[in-house]
């Protein structure tokens, strides 16, 4: 017999990480987001140390919504989709404000995945949702783990359709996702999770 989904509930934020084909798949995911947007999402994607991110800008074009590189000491707003800067690690503190630092890599990352994630979740607690999408990395499996035990909400890109399978299935070899869906199913879930922190 199937588990049963678990019901959504409210969450103050969205956090997202993707690496190898990963700005396809959060275009195809964010696409057509409908302004004024309430939903605070924050997202990781790998990119090669000391090269200027272009990420803000090509996406600010084909959003109805702001965008913005996360900026240290900087508040968590609403409404807003934020990127790691390259060759820092992001995180959030639990003033809800945007931390940077210059430690070591993690997994040959930085930003790193597992950074975002494990402190949003102690930033958040329950009231945060982790996706995590495409990737030839397996760095985010550890922060999906800690978002899951602080009682968060985690969705994983379905591994069939993601370009790279190997950042979802080593999430998926961690825990149980609350949801495994295809990029428009994930979509449609950032709707939902958008509607409720608007109620």
């Amino acid at each position: 017999m199937p588990t049963p989904l678990r019901p959504l509930h409210r969450v103050e934020a969205a956090v997202i990480g993707t690496s190898a084909g990963g700005v396809n798949a959060l275009a195809t995911l964010l696409a057509d987001l409908p302004a004024p947007w309430h939903l605070p999402m924050v997202a990781v994607i790998h990119l090669p140390e000391r090269r200027e991110s272009r990420l803000p800008e090509v996406f600010a074009h084909r959003l109805a919504i702001p965008v913005h590189e996360a900026q240290d000491k900087a508040p968590v707003a609403g409404g807003a989709l934020y990127f790691a800067p390259p060759s820092y690690h992001l995180s959030i503190e639990r003033s809800r404000e945007f931390s940077l630092s210059c430690e070591p890599p993690v997994l040959w990352s930085r930003p790193s995945i597992d950074v975002l994630m494990s402190s949003a979740a102690d930033a958040y607690g329950s009231a945060v949702a982790g996706l995590l999408l495409t990737g030839a990395n397996v760095d985010g499996a550890q922060g999906m783990l800690q978002i899951h035990r602080a009682g968060g909400l985690t969705a994983v890109q379905d591994p069939a359709e993601a370009e790279v399978d190997t950042m979802p299935l080593a999430a998926l070899a961690l825990h149980r996702p609350d949801r495994m869906l295809p990029l428009h199913a994930l979509r449609t879930l950032l709707m939902d999770l958008n509607a409720l922190h608007a109620d």
